[in-house]
């Protein structure tokens, strides 16, 4: 592996220590883009009940290139570059649309739902004058077309040839923790985004790092809903890239505190509105939170009852969009679905719990750009990328620079 790239040179420790130019270096940014977003890797694009009618569609990206997603009028999902093959401009403007084809509001050049070419305007000119030469050939500028594959209702694409399939990516462990949450055909509740004020793999990091949540979201320390105590399992993937973490709903103590009115460790303080947190165990198992992150942009969550994935969009050097979709099952009472929409108050830019997430990775870039050839320690667990028992560890953040330098050749 080469270990320089624009004159940096990785750090002789490996894995455990993580120079801070990765989030600021300009050159790094634009080659992430292409050879990570743009290379053999898949990124989560989104729901396949986003797109339950033929001839629909629905924008994505890949990085910061937008894409559309589309099920065309057979049915077959669909998805290519964003991007018109006349001057450039954006095919689709919306979130969400419904036609059997796309025009380009600049200057009305048509799409099918596969991404092709079938229209120009004037092509043939006006009254004999004008239009192009018969040999222009605009089809060789049209958009780019990705492979689309899908697991559980999650639909992923690539625009690499060589990325392996998509479950040799992902990995069984990885495959099973999704199935368990993905278990019957889903409904949207709703979608929702943020700004986070940071480089991208900072909030993967910081989804990656599993013991940091009960120090650093105090609803959960407050009412004791996630205690590094409670049994739980970190699970990694063979290329790093992937991971699950596990957290075992609350032991009897803690079912107990909960039914006492969700009272703090400072007297006289309780939660106004306790039913905020009744859950139920709908999996079976007894595990209260789980959270999977595929690199290099999806994370799937299950807070108690509350489900959502997240889609992670680079939007430049310092600044990320998280876009969030929450969702239930097509066959939930109406009592759990508005369980649900009550639970995702705990999540999002003003969650209860995520909030601090938000701005965490932000506190780094700004620390962080002063800093360019410091590291970072990761060393949390030991070096290894390894899965465990144990989520007292940074494990599942080495994996993910493990997973970077190899796409990166760093």
């Amino acid at each position: 592996m080469n270990l320089k790239r624009n004159g940096r040179q990785w750090p002789l420790e490996g894995n455990t220590r993580v120079p801070y130019w990765v989030y600021s270096d300009d050159e790094i940014y634009a080659q992430e883009q292409e050879r990570i977003f743009r290379g053999p890797s898949w990124s989560f694009l989104c729901l396949e009940a986003e797109l339950a009618k033929p001839n629909s569609w629905r924008t994505s990206s890949l990085g910061e290139m937008p894409v559309v997603v589309a099920r065309d009028g057979r049915g077959e999902l669909r998805a290519f570059e964003n991007r018109c093959a006349h001057r450039g401009a954006l095919l689709c403007l919306k979130d969400r649309g419904e036609d059997r084809k796309i025009v380009c509001v600049y200057h009305n050049w048509t799409y099918d739902l596969e991404g092709n070419l079938t229209g120009i305007a004037f092509r043939r000119g006006l009254g004999g004058q004008g239009g192009l030469p018969e040999d222009c050939r605009p089809e060789t500028q049209a958009p780019r077309k990705l492979r689309v594959a899908t697991l559980a209702g999650l639909v992923f694409g690539t625009l690499s040839a060589t990325a392996p399939a998509l479950e040799t990516y992902l990995g069984e462990a990885i495959i099973e923790r999704i199935r368990r949450v993905m278990r019957a055909p889903i409904k949207v509740l709703g979608t929702y985004s943020q700004i986070v004020p940071s480089n991208w793999k900072l909030y993967l990091e910081n989804v990656k790092d599993t013991y940091h949540a009960s120090l650093l979201h105090t609803f959960f320390t407050t009412f004791r809903l996630a205690r590094l105590t409670q049994k739980g399992a970190l699970i990694i993937n063979d290329s790093g890239g992937g991971h699950a973490s596990l957290t075992m709903a609350a032991d009897s103590g803690g079912r107990e505190y909960e039914q006492a009115g969700m009272r703090t460790a400072q007297e006289g303080l309780k939660l106004e509105a306790p039913e905020l947190l009744q859950s139920v165990d709908e999996f079976g198992d007894g595990c209260g939170v789980q959270i999977v992150a595929v690199f290099p942009s999806f994370v799937l969550q299950q807070i108690r009852n509350s489900l959502a994935v997240r889609r992670i969009v680079p939007q430049g050097l310092g600044r990320t969009e998280l876009i969030w979709t929450a969702f239930g099952f097509e066959d939930d009472s109406p009592e759990l679905t508005e369980m649900r929409l009550r639970q995702a108050n705990l999540i999002g830019p003003a969650g209860y719990v995520s909030m601090e997430d938000g701005a965490a990775p932000g506190f780094v870039q700004r620390a962080a750009l002063a800093a360019p050839e410091l590291l970072s320690v990761v060393e949390m667990g030991g070096s290894g990328i390894s899965s465990s028992e144990s989520k007292v560890s940074e494990a599942a953040v080495r994996g993910m620079w493990h997973a970077w330098r190899e796409q990166m050749g760093i």
